[in-house]
């Protein structure tokens, strides 16, 4: 495993984004198991990617401008959707004191659903992977498989560690509903921004 594909995974899974900011969400106010749940959620977005990127389908995404914009106002749709549900204290920053399976498996189902419509990991995988993968590589499948599983890995415990710190933060946070409504207010302003993002980005 080369020194360069741990940093620059390292890199891109740390970076700020759609991924990271749910799963600070739900630690902030759901508590440390919905942190972990929603880690492992988009976690779990990736492997859709992974298996369009074996199956030649990424390399369609990246090659067609429908195929790719189909899948990026998807992802923006549901991106402001989520913006709005913060904002009416039904999405991302709803505060549940007592959290049900039911409340588990919505963490769970938006966790997959925010990675699942993010077109750039199909290209992450078409276009990033790859170089890591020696021309005379004479398992190039299980090669990416590898190099796949190093970074859902990564994903995961890093999204955790963000989920639990935000989770260790709660009881400051959730007791004072003058920050909570700021807070839902900068979340949904933060998915709105990430979507906007996302709607003028390019293959």
């Amino acid at each position: 495993m080369s020194p360069e594909f741990l940093l620059t995974s390292l890199i891109i899974v740390a970076s700020p984004g759609t991924g990271a900011l749910y799963t600070i969400a739900a630690g902030l106010t759901r508590g440390s198991q919905a942190s972990v749940v929603a880690a492992f959620a988009c976690t779990l977005g990736i492997v859709p990617h992974l298996l369009a990127a074996m199956v030649g389908l990424a390399a369609v995404l990246h090659a067609s401008a429908l195929a790719f914009a189909i899948v990026k106002y998807a992802g923006v749709a549901y991106l402001l959707f989520m913006a709005w549900q913060t904002l009416r204290e039904h999405g991302a920053l709803s505060v549940e004191a007592k959290a049900d399976p039911r409340s588990a498996w919505r963490v769970l189902r938006d966790g997959v659903a925010i990675n699942v419509l993010n077109p750039k990991l199909s290209i992450f995988f078409v276009a990033f992977l790859p170089q890591f993968i020696a021309a005379g590589e004479a398992a190039p499948l299980a090669r990416m498989l590898e190099l796949s599983a190093v970074f859902m890995a990564m994903t995961f415990i890093v999204f955790a560690l963000y989920g639990l710190f935000a989770a260790a933060m709660r009881d400051k946070v959730v007791s004072r509903p003058a920050v909570m409504a700021w807070l839902r207010r900068g979340f949904a302003g933060a998915f709105v921004a990430l979507g906007a993002k996302l709607a003028v980005t390019e293959r």
